[in-house]
């Protein structure tokens, strides 16, 4: 008997698939393939930043973009390091500020922002928190050639530099996160995001993809339009230690990051399988459901229809969305059916569209969900709740005919899977 374990919230989940599944059914693990980090990664940041131009500074201030607690981005490591390059080119203590970039998720008030800023830094710089719903915050900048308004924050507007800090890796509309997207999504505005991830509904809007992708072009135009001066992102492995740390313009950084992740995060199976068994990579990546639901699109890629997938997300925080939640309130919400038919309706909705991306694939797969979240709430979410996940584990195995195929992805939002040849 082989004890398998799946990152859960800050720990992990175990479980086991009995000598009989493993003798009568095929098991792969899909993951990441396993990368040596980086022996020193605040020397490898210090080398980055080193290579990488900054303008000639004049004295009108600088804005940095970086994630919110949602995101597992080693601030830690690469804001001091940052700072003291802004510094050495002239920038003073009090022309630095750091804005939290939230997009549509909720604001992070100021007493959680230690999540994410280092206490020394929070202490001598100024750091505020973007709020897309506060237009009065936002300038407009036009609408890009797919027709996105561009609300963008003021504050990072006006600075003479503007960075982004930020980690390359998968996403399962965008393509890839990384490069502008914390400062073209992450400090835009409500309409601005909902326009572009309405693009999700395009055919190459998929995970791994990035020349042809509709959405994330749409992102990089939006970023040409802001005039983001600096990138600094890293890869990530494993514990989420850095792989490789890259810094310079937004572009050249995406370029030289992607085929990277590619390389390490693509993985190819010969078929579809029976049964999937995932998790999102545990906190914070299963912070709440709107970040967890990414594990569940990236495992529908490789589930035979009609197949299930058993996902074990933590969600402390719920669902991550209030708007998400009072739209599945309606008493008419009674199907995935009817979700999709009334986001088709209604038009595209932040919020309501992780019901839809959800409905989606539990329409088409039986899904079920071990969370910390009230059965009846989940089952409210049209998901179905499984106390007892070992248990469940085994009835979904004793159920599959005799040579089924079984997956387990212990880091799905961090897996590019695909179908034999279908790379991208």
């Amino acid at each position: 008997m082989i004890i398998h374990r799946l990152p859960y919230g800050t720990g992990c989940l175990e479980f086991d698939l009995a000598p009989a599944a493993e003798r009568e059914h095929t098991i792969d693990t899909l993951a990441p393939r396993a990368a040596t980090p980086a022996a020193d990664p605040a020397a490898d940041v210090e080398a980055a930043l080193g290579a990488a131009t900054l303008p000639d500074y004049r004295g009108g201030g600088c804005a940095i973009a970086i994630n919110d607690k949602t995101r597992p981005v080693p601030h830690d490591c690469l804001l001091p390091p940052l700072i003291r390059r802004l510094e050495r080119a002239g920038v003073a203590p009090d022309d630095i500020l750091l804005i939290i970039a939230t997009g549509t998720h909720p604001a992070m008030p100021l007493s959680q922002f230690g999540e994410v800023v280092p206490q020394d830094i929070l202490q001598r710089y100024r750091v505020t928190c973007h709020d897309a719903r506060h237009e009065d915050r936002l300038s407009f900048l036009g609408d890009t050639s797919r027709g996105t308004p561009i609300w963008v924050n003021r504050e990072y507007l006006e600075r003479e530099i503007r960075i982004v800090v930020g980690v390359i890796e998968p996403h399962q509309f965008v393509g890839f996160s990384g490069g502008v997207k914390s400062a073209a999504i992450g400090l835009s505005g409500y309409p601005t995001v909902a326009h572009n991830h309405a693009m999700m509904a395009q055919p190459l809007a998929r995970i791994g993809r990035y020349e042809d992708n509709p959405c994330r072009q749409d992102i990089e135009e939006i970023g040409r339009r802001i005039g983001v001066h600096l990138a600094l992102n890293v890869i990530l492995g494993e514990q989420k230690r850095i792989i490789r740390a890259l810094a310079g313009t937004p572009i050249d950084v995406m370029r030289q990051g992607i085929p990277h992740v590619r390389s390490l995060n693509q993985v190819e199976v010969g078929r579809p399988y029976d049964l999937m068994i995932v998790s999102p990579g545990g906190h914070p990546k299963d912070v709440n459901l709107y970040q967890a639901q990414k594990a569940l699109a990236h495992a529908a890629l490789v589930t035979r229809p009609g197949g299930t997938i058993l996902l074990a997300a933590a969600c402390p925080d719920g669902t991550g969305s209030q708007a998400y939640e009072d739209w599945m309130r309606d008493p008419d919400m009674t199907s995935h059916e009817e979700v999709i038919a009334r986001f088709s309706r209604e038009g595209y909705r932040i919020g309501p569209h992780k019901a839809v991306l959800i409905s989606r694939d539990a329409s088409r797969f039986r899904v079920l969900l071990h969370s910390a979240m009230p059965p009846r709430f989940v089952e409210r979410l049209l998901l179905t709740p499984i106390p007892d996940f070992q248990q469940a584990v085994t009835d979904a195995v004793e159920a599959l005919p005799r040579g089924s195929r079984i997956g387990i992805m212990p880091r799905a939002n961090a897996t590019i899977p695909v179908i034999g040849a279908d790379s991208h």
